[in-house]
């Protein structure tokens, strides 16, 4: 029997956003452990990044219209898990979490960045277009 497909309806049906927000509350948590000298910058940045992430995929859910505005804020998304990734690092770096703490996160950014990778590549399927290729457009390839 074959199952069906059921598409998102909100954003909030994506599971790229699910995991996005349930790592930007992950890092809430863990930096509320962080040094107070740490607050208006290590803190605050990666608290920023870290919940970026899901608001640019709402974004890109709501200009899905647009297959390019579409992809233009999935790549947001994409560069916002990079930045996040860099900035645990630089926690690690200063001890403020451990290398296990900072190996997870960043497993599951780099998790959510295939996602948004795929739903780049596949952006005709989420924009409703026909997956045809306009002039001047690269063509989408189930890679």
């Amino acid at each position: 029997m074959q199952s069906k497909k059921v598409h998102a309806k909100s954003f909030r049906d994506l599971e790229a956003y699910q995991k996005a927000r349930a790592l930007a509350q992950d890092i809430y948590n863990l930096t509320k452990a962080f040094p107070k000298e740490e607050t208006y910058s290590l803190t605050d940045q990666l608290r920023r990044s870290s919940r970026s992430i899901g608001a640019q995929i709402a974004e890109a859910w709501g200009k899905r219209r647009y297959e390019r505005h579409f992809i233009s804020k999935l790549t947001d998304a994409d560069a916002e898990q990079m930045e996040t990734q860099h900035r645990l690092s630089v926690a690690a770096s200063c001890h403020y979490l451990s290398d296990d703490q900072m190996e997870q996160l960043i497993n599951e950014l780099s998790r959510v960045g295939r996602m948004l990778n795929a739903m780049m590549r596949k952006a005709y399927l989420f924009c409703g277009t026909s997956g045809k290729v306009s002039q001047g457009e690269e063509e989408v390839t189930d890679d």
